[in-house]
């Protein structure tokens, strides 16, 4: 392991049992430092730029910017969205970033802002009243795809080729059929995510299993796989991805009702989502996040409303470090790394102090 990841194990370590505190002083213990947002919204988009830059979009229309680590966060929601629902944001830059708005028909649209949040232009509104959009991911600065929940049998995939500013739907001959009552959660932004230049991976709920599809040419052909998550109701399945390589990749969810147990709730692949094998020991409840630390092989974090875990074994373990609430979760390149969530909950990971 690196000697940044270490920094980071350390960091989400903690030196007393994990305790949920409302204060930075108390989340600083293990890892986690709150940056008051001023915001009540709940924050299920989030975008790591950097330690310095994060984007975060969630609820009544609500999207906010920080430059500076934290310390001050800048409203720059779109004009007129205040009764739209935001769950995924992805920013390239202090400047450029796209955000998805879910719903049934026109609640499902896409906005583009290459100013910082000053302006923004809607690039996307859903007409087919049987859409409904969940999730987003880009393969780089131009390129990217939007997942909506089955229409009439098969996942729709939205593609741009311009950073958003322009999208099409691709054709679903490639799509194997959906599951009955199968769909995407918009529980973290995390339902489709991507690695490298050509691979993405598509998670689902909802059905009598589990499934995570996958797609080698950029969302034009895909493959299912049934995951080790247990499924079989509409509130459970595999909420979120994370894939270091095209190969790697860690699965988490459960069912998301605090008064349901979530056994069995992560699992990882080793062969790009061919095979899923169940974590010997998941973390305790329900995950709706997770994320790779940078540059390491064998550390990540995942998050849900009841704490934050950290796998240090690629996924065959994981361990719980805090008991605070978080919808997602997020890593820069810099080694930045951010949590949201509800009550305009946003923190970064620290170094723990003495």
């Amino acid at each position: 392991m690196s000697a940044g990841a270490c920094a980071l194990v350390l960091a989400v370590t903690p030196a007393v049992p994990a305790q949920a505190d409302e204060t930075a002083r108390g989340s600083s213990r293990t890892g986690w430092e709150l940056r008051p947002s001023g915001s009540d919204a709940r924050f299920r988009g989030l975008a790591a730029v950097s330690r310095s830059t994060a984007w975060v979009a969630g609820s009544k229309g609500t999207v906010l910017r920080t430059v500076d680590g934290g310390r001050g966060w800048t409203d720059v929601s779109p004009p007129g969205a205040g009764e739209l629902e935001f769950r995924d944001v992805e920013a390239f830059d202090a400047r450029r970033a796209v955000v998805l708005a879910i719903g049934e028909g026109e609640a499902s649209r896409v906005f583009v802002t290459e100013d910082g949040g000053a302006s923004w232009t809607e690039s996307f509104r859903n007409t087919d009243p049987k859409a409904f959009y969940d999730c987003m991911t880009f393969f780089d600065r131009r390129h990217g795809l939007a997942m909506s929940d089955p229409v009439d049998g098969r996942y729709r995939i939205l593609s741009t080729a311009d950073g958003g500013r322009s999208w099409t739907v691709l054709p679903d001959d490639g799509m194997p059929p959906a599951q009955e009552g199968e769909a995407g959660f918009a529980a973290s932004g995390q339902c489709l995510v991507s690695s490298g230049p050509r691979d993405v991976w598509l998670a689902t709920g909802g059905a009598a299993h589990a499934r995570v599809l996958h797609s080698g040419d950029r969302g034009r052909t895909w493959t299912a796989t049934t995951t080790p998550i247990p499924a079989g109701d509409p509130a459970r399945g595999v909420f979120a991805v994370a894939f270091r390589d095209r190969q790697h990749g860690l699965a988490v969810g459960g069912d998301y009702r605090p008064d349901q147990a979530s056994p069995d709730a992560a699992a990882r692949s080793t062969d790009g989502g061919r095979t899923w094998t169940r974590a010997a020991e998941p973390p305790p409840a329900y995950r709706s996040g997770v994320t790779w630390l940078p540059y390491s092989r064998t550390t990540a974090l995942a998050v849900g409303p009841t704490g934050t875990d950290v796998t240090t074994d690629a996924g065959r373990t994981w361990r719980t470090v805090d008991t605070a609430s978080y919808d997602t979760v997020d890593c820069a390149p810099d080694r930045g790394c951010w949590a949201s969530g509800e009550q305009g909950r946003i923190a970064r990971l620290e170094r723990p102090r003495p």
